[in-house]
């Protein structure tokens, strides 16, 4: 069975001229009321998390990291969706939105902290400082629920769709095609759909679930599985940052006012492995990577930069904060020592528990007992052990 195909919102061509696509014009008001300031912004958090990506795959290459996911690529539906939320919006990731987190405040070694394995975590998701980052999920899909348990609970505590902009919240869910196919995802949409609640789901299409490509998982766009659930849906060109801010700020701006749950498909493509574990040389062939190639989101917004006469001291500068960020990120990650052993205690329960309590001194005092007495001389048993 065939359907239509979805109109898919573009502004900028591959060749970065500005040339939007019949479905984008109901957003140019919007894209055109992007100051140069915010371009050059977008164009700076691509380069800069894309410097960083490519440390951190170094870092795992050489023994830092345990694992990493990269995002190359996939930067455009990252930086303008990241860029469209307000700072009273709450971010629920997936476990490669890098450059999300790091435009929200979150530091970027606080992400190799949680790939390192010496953090639960990574970083506190209740300290201001973090933009309402929730903390990575690595099961997939499961995120999806708990944006929508939160959005709902938005409703219930009269958080949103007040008719104040400046105070109502919404909640922006990031996950990918494999997850898609995650009964949680279906699950999340039921529920954001029958309490219209103000979650929008941020969809990147990058078209391999590891080595399984989006034609096995879905006979049709993937736009469509939200829209089956009554939950207005658009298709993005995820390598376009502009279409990509444009439809997620008025995603974002519906949900938040009061109309409910929206999707967005962002079409985009993994240009490197699915994580460092990954050879993506094994499912893919080099003709798919170079077609793609050709449509990188970075190499797309620079062409229009400078279409609009920015200057060559902008990109040499932007390049040198972005080495600058990459060889900050590689100093302070070697830096990082392990984790105290009380970790394993401190957040078991949210608040204190004579178990883990328990649990926590009879760590102390066994660790304690292979400590060699005061002046005794030769090996103790703790230095034999």
């Amino acid at each position: 069975m065939s359907t239509p195909e979805t109109p898919l919102v573009r502004v900028l061509d591959a060749d970065g001229s500005f040339a939007p696509s019949p479905a984008a014009e109901q957003y140019l008001p919007l894209i055109e009321a992007i100051s140069d300031a915010e371009l050059e912004q977008f164009y700076r958090d691509m380069v800069a998390i894309r410097a960083i990506d490519t440390q951190a795959t170094n870092l795992q290459r050489q023994g830092q990291l345990a694992l990493w996911p990269p995002s190359r690529g996939q930067e455009a539906a990252q930086v303008g969706s990241g860029r469209a939320a307000r700072a009273q919006d709450t971010i629920f990731p997936s476990y490669r939105e890098h450059v999300v987190a790091r435009i929200r405040g979150v530091d970027p070694v606080d992400i190799i902290r949680l790939m390192r394995g010496v953090s639960h975590g990574g970083w506190d998701p209740t300290d201001p400082k973090n933009g309402n980052t929730r903390l990575y999920t690595l099961v997939l899909g499961s995120q999806t629920l708990h944006a929508a348990g939160y959005a709902m609970g938005l409703s219930f505590d009269g958080r949103t769709g007040t008719g104040d902009p400046d105070r109502d919240e919404a909640v922006i869910v990031y996950y990918g095609d494999g997850a898609s196919s995650q009964g949680d995802v279906h699950e999340a949409m039921v529920f954001a759909a029958s309490y219209q609640a103000p979650t929008v789901f941020f969809l990147q299409n990058n078209h391999w679930a590891i080595s399984v490509p989006v034609t096995t998982q879905s006979r049709v766009p993937l736009v469509e599985r939200s829209a089956g659930y009554g939950i207005p849906s658009v298709r993005v060109d995820g390598n376009d940052v502009l279409a990509s801010y444009a439809v997620s700020r008025v995603a974002l701006d519906e949900a938040r006012a009061g109309g409910g749950p929206r999707a967005i498909e962002a079409v985009t493509y993994r240009l490197g492995a699915h994580t460092t574990s990954d050879d993506p040389t094994k499912y893919r062939g080099s003709d798919e990577e170079e077609s793609w190639a050709l449509r990188d989101p970075i190499v797309r917004m620079r062409a229009f930069l400078e279409n609009r006469g920015a200057s060559a001291q902008f990109f040499a500068d932007t390049d040198a904060e972005a080495a600058d960020a990459a060889e900050d990120l590689r100093a302070r990650t070697v830096e990082l020592g392990p984790p105290s052993a009380d970790k394993m205690f401190d957040h078991v329960y949210s608040d204190p528990h004579p178990l883990i309590a328990e649990q926590k001194a009879w760590r102390a005092r066994y660790e304690a007992s292979f400590e060699a007495p005061s002046g005794a001389a030769g090996h103790s048993a703790g230095g034999q052990a």
